[in-house]
């Protein structure tokens, strides 16, 4: 583990198995204000989660990028254009923490998504449970695990962009910061633009601490115009980190081809 990381500590065995930190965080999603996640996302396309995971939770995450036992693949950024850093997608089965997490949020964001989908004429439905979602992307041949773990370094950055993987796609994501800014970090900001039609885009950065999350729009949003609802288009990035190491756990609820 970075020797960077001091805080309280929980062996990265623990979010394998169903333990009290799991079912922690499963309660500490349920007591969210979802009613005022749903308004930011309705009103910006993306809205904080204040801690969400512990300290010990984020580092126990982070620890397992060093074994390639819990993931199915490694992309290094630079060879393909995508910015500077890396990250591992995780295998199935998922963590248990990773999996409770992207099943409890699921749930959660289901309504958000099918309001979304109506408002902007799209015919598709998100059942209530992620299981079913999950087997229609299977069905489709989307059959990869797409959650995953970003590790950073002096100099890294990740270039704007849009996680599709294939043609089911569920329009909300949600990327966790492992690491605490100014202590284990500096630089590495997470940004979003917005493209509205005939409009240039609007940028934000989104104020995170060690154990918060974001949720944001993957692709398109509603936005409310003055005849009706139209798209805008969202992309998504981290700014160059200038010192230190960041992780995030990003999870993402479609699989991929």
């Amino acid at each position: 583990m970075n020797s960077l990381y001091e805080s309280e500590t929980i062996s990265a065995a623990a979010i394998h198995s169903p333990h009290p930190d799991a079912a922690g965080t499963d309660s500490g999603i349920a007591v969210l204000d979802w009613q005022g996640i749903a308004s930011d996302l309705n009103e910006s396309g993306n809205a904080i989660l204040k801690q969400v995971l512990t300290s010990g939770e984020c580092e126990a995450l982070s620890s397992l990028y060093s074994s390639d036992e819990h993931f199915r693949s490694r992309v290094v950024m630079a060879r393909h254009g995508f910015g500077r850093g890396e990250y591992k997608y995780f295998r199935y089965p998922l963590p248990k923490l990773i999996q409770q997490m992207r099943t409890g949020l699921y749930e959660k964001l289901a309504p958000i998504a099918n309001e979304w989908n109506h408002a902007m004429g799209i015919e598709t439905r998100y059942p209530d449970k992620h299981a079913d979602f999950v087997e229609r992307c299977h069905k489709a041949g989307q059959v990869r695990p797409t959650p995953l773990l970003l590790q950073y370094g002096p100099g890294d950055y990740n270039c704007l962009h849009q996680d599709l993987y294939g043609e089911h796609v569920f329009p909300i994501q949600v990327a966790f910061l492992l690491s605490e800014p100014e202590r284990h970090f500096t630089g590495g900001e997470f940004v979003l633009t917005e493209q509205r039609p005939r409009m240039q885009s609007r940028p934000e950065v989104v104020p995170l601490r060690q154990g918060d999350a974001v949720a944001f729009a993957v692709h398109h949003r509603p936005v409310q115009g003055t005849r009706g609802f139209y798209r805008v288009n969202m992309r998504h990035g981290v700014s160059r980190l200038r010192s230190g190491r960041r992780y995030t756990a990003g999870i993402i609820f479609h699989d991929a081809k």
